[in-house]
């Protein structure tokens, strides 16, 4: 898949689920079971928290579609437009974001953006940046992910708020499974509330 169709594929389910697992077999429960929850997380798989170039090059080797990191290395931004790879470069400052966005990144995660005023700073970042696709990461859970989507978020990065620890470790795949499936509603309704929203404000014009 390339790199275009990865991008758009992210936008559209609007979830990155980060999968932290203590085994291969724990991934695999955990990416079957948000697949079943209705986030196709098998068709994309990419490598977190990539921290610099040399770590790029091997997850790139080892199969990785895309590319995720905590904070900006420009020298990583520069491998993955090289190689054609999307990249979702971590920041947090306004200067951050531009400059990860400027070098190439195809979305810039924000993080920790849950410890920086969640939503209302993502809203505060999409003032004068509107072209950028943020991907709000760190403080996105159940009771707030419709707040990110409605201040501009692109998409969410969810970790332990969807494959949750305890479920693995209990074997519960059905936990992981239902969370998928709110996350997305939840996901769901705040576009479609927005679209409505956007339809009457422009009716009222």
């Amino acid at each position: 898949m390339d790199k275009e169709k990865v991008r758009d594929r992210i936008a559209e389910i609007g979830i990155v689920p980060v999968v932290r697992a203590s085994s291969p077999h724990e991934a695999r429960i955990a990416a079957e079971a948000v697949c079943e929850g209705g986030i196709p997380i098998d068709l994309l798989v990419g490598a977190g928290t990539v921290l610099n170039a040399e770590a790029a090059r091997r997850c790139l080797d080892a199969g990785a579609q895309f590319l995720v990191s905590p904070g900006l290395n420009l020298q990583t931004v520069e491998l993955a437009v090289r190689e054609g790879k999307l990249m979702m470069a971590g920041a947090l400052t306004p200067t951050e974001v531009i400059t990860a966005w400027e070098a190439g990144s195809d979305f810039v995660k924000v993080f920790p953006c849950g410890q920086v005023g969640g939503a209302k700073y993502i809203k505060a970042l999409k003032g004068p940046l509107p072209q950028i696709p943020l991907v709000p990461t760190g403080g996105v859970n159940l009771n707030t992910a419709a707040e990110f989507i409605e201040a501009g978020a692109v998409a969410l990065g969810i970790g332990g708020e969807l494959v949750q620890a305890e479920a693995l470790k209990a074997n519960k795949p059905e936990v992981i499974v239902e969370n998928a499936r709110r996350f997305l509603a939840i996901v769901k309704q705040a576009r479609a509330q927005m679209a409505s929203s956007s339809i009457a404000a422009r009716s009222r014009a």
